[in-house]
């Protein structure tokens, strides 16, 4: 099994720690998740040691961007949003994206990798926080059909995404919800 870094802070052996932080990250243990072992170890190991073990994850993290060893935001970005579309293989951009290459980029790096790749929400609520914000604003139905697809690939039921409309209804307004249940139906439709 993997070298657990949360067992070699405690002994302050910060040699062995360097090598076991980069198996952790190769392991895909994220930055977040690995910062938050070390933050939680300070109430059984004390402040210096957890801060020590802070400090020298920031240098590994560091060595490994001088290295050249970091997240591919473009691919990454690039997958999320397939899986996000319930496609296996990634497409070559098409429309829009193809027209103005920089906004797909954008959208890749930014929003599918920087945003999504944090650990704090998952890829459903995300889904499900972006579905409220583009159902408050008119005119993005192709944007909400793309994010009412990616919820259900996430997990989301029917009934889940119908209970969601009523919240919807009651919380934004009729109108919004009822805007929003029509894009929902063509994506049950399609389903």
């Amino acid at each position: 099994m993997l070298q657990i870094p949360e067992l070699l802070a405690p002994a302050g052996d910060l040699e062995r720690l360097r090598p076991a932080l980069g198996q952790a990250l190769d392991a895909g243990l994220t930055i977040n998740e690995i910062k938050e072992v070390l933050t939680h170890l300070y109430a059984y190991i004390g402040f210096p040691r957890s801060l020590n073990g802070l400090q020298v994850f920031m240098e590994v993290l560091e060595q490994r961007r001088a290295r050249g060893i970091t997240l591919d935001r473009d691919a990454y970005g690039a997958r999320v949003r397939a899986d996000l579309a319930g496609q296996k293989e990634i497409q070559p951009p098409s429309g829009v994206l193809a027209f103005a290459p920089v906004i797909d980029t954008f959208l890749k790096e930014h929003l599918f990798a920087d945003i999504f790749a944090r650990d704090v929400l998952d890829r459903k609520a995300r889904e499900l926080c972006t579905i409220a914000a583009l159902a408050s604003l008119p005119g993005l139905g192709g944007q909400l059909q793309f994010h009412m697809g990616g919820a259900m690939n996430c997990g989301l039921s029917p009934e889940e995404l119908e209970g969601f409309l009523d919240l919807l209804a009651a919380r934004v307004g009729r109108q919004e919800a009822d805007a929003a249940r029509t894009v929902a139906r063509k994506v049950l439709a399609s389903r």
